[in-house]
């Protein structure tokens, strides 16, 4: 239990793209990031309110040979003197920096804490990108041998279609809700339905597709790692996000609508895949929940929404199995007939997940934040959860090395 409660009381994020932020770097892009959270803020607060700075860049030494960057970042959005600290768990490193600045809070040591993510990842080419991402995985045990984050995530597919008797066309579902969720997010990266951008493609090639599946079994829909198509993977995107956290004493100063963080759950597991007994299933990702649940005095079945790491097609199924939603070999099931959608029976990644809104690594987590943010202050628009109390955000590092649950209530 937390000694003091923690409440979020602003929110900000850049939009996530590949090429509106060309121009910017990452710190450009924290700043952005930064001033949406500070006007967020209801009652209004100022730099001097706020005690230290946890930040998350995840491979920013590959992407802009830069280091050290925490201190930087707190420079450039007029935080200095105080404390900064960079925080990486690969893809759940702004989760883990928000995680540790509830515990600063918690513990007593600060009353306002920033944390958030960003990555600017267009610098590099596909192949320099991948192997910076690769960085993530267990080097000598996966990567030299050529494995990459899609070819792991495409093992786990095949691995689910077997043991459940499943198949491709179950992934297709997640792509489609997905993309239907981020064409309401003015923050994603993709802002079209699948049949919009297949209406795209077909007046530009002369081609004709008769609805989603056609287009998505179409040579236009490249195989990356078999079974896995170009749009069963999330984008490479540039972006950041930013989160204001503050005790609840503090909280009242700032807003009447605080969120209130009532659930932790974050553990390591197998990071090889070749030594997990089950690739149909996260352990970090099943015992993180278990916490987080223990931790929030609830069970699954009380979440309202949740943002699961889908940074691929087959992540999100897997993520709703391991977090209790639904049986083993149902997930997909389940996406099929529509009980994932937006107030459906269990609301998945109502932002467009990873695979529509973005992925750029270290700003994914706080970004779910985000979300739930919008979500439990009934700020969420188009893709609003109707009577959202509870949210929950699913944060993976990589193909489950580290795994991230939290818990928020309104």
């Amino acid at each position: 239990m937390l000694m003091n409660k923690v409440a979020l009381i602003g929110a900000g994020m850049t939009r996530f793209h590949h090429s509106l932020h060309k121009d910017k770097s990452s710190r450009e892009l924290f700043v952005e990031a930064f001033l949406e959270c500070l006007d967020s803020v209801d009652k209004s607060i100022s730099h001097k309110d706020i005690d230290a700075l946890f930040i998350s860049a995840t491979a920013s030494e590959f992407f802009e040979h830069q280091s050290h960057i925490a201190c930087l970042l707190s420079d450039w959005t007029g935080l200095n003197p105080i404390p900064a600290t960079r925080i990486e768990a690969a893809c759940a490193s702004s989760s883990a920096a928000l995680e540790i600045g509830v515990f600063a809070i918690a513990s007593g040591m600060y009353d306002i804490v920033l944390v958030g993510g960003v990555e600017k990842m267009t610098t590099l080419e596909v192949d320099e990108m991948t192997y910076a991402l690769m960085s993530g995985l267990d080097h000598p045990y996966e990567c030299i041998l050529g494995v990459s984050n899609p070819g792991l995530y495409a093992m786990m597919a095949n691995a689910y279609f077997e043991k459940y008797d499943s198949s491709w066309e179950e992934l297709t579902s997640i792509s489609i809700k997905n993309h239907h969720n981020a064409s309401m997010n003015p923050k994603a990266h993709f802002q079209s339905e699948i049949m919009d951008i297949a209406k795209k493609i077909s007046q530009k090639k002369g081609l004709k597709f008769d609805n989603e599946m056609d287009f998505l079994k179409s040579p236009t829909n490249p195989y990356i790692a078999h079974p896995l198509r170009l749009f069963d993977c999330s984008p490479v995107s540039d972006g950041a996000s930013a989160i204001l956290l503050a005790s609840s004493k503090k909280a009242k100063k700032f807003t009447d609508t605080p969120v209130y963080v009532t659930g932790l759950g974050h553990t390591s597991g197998t990071m090889s895949l070749h030594d997990r007994r089950d690739l149909t299933s996260i352990p970090a990702s099943v015992e993180a929940g278990n916490r987080a649940y223990k931790m929030a005095k609830i069970e699954s079945k009380d979440i309202d929404f949740a943002m699961v790491h889908d940074c691929f097609t087959p992540a999100e199924i897997i993520a709703t199995e391991d977090l209790g939603f639904f049986p083993r070999g149902e997930g997909g099931k389940a996406a099929i007939e529509g009980r994932t959608r937006i107030n459906g029976e269990k609301s998945i990644n109502t932002d467009g997940g990873l695979k529509a809104k973005g992925h750029p690594i270290a700003a994914t987590g706080t970004a779910m934040s985000y979300e739930v943010w919008k979500q439990l202050r009934g700020e969420a628009d188009k893709r609003q959860v109707n009577n959202a109390e509870i949210g929950l955000i699913h944060n993976v590092g990589a193909s489950g090395g580290t795994a991230i649950v939290q818990i928020f209530r309104r």
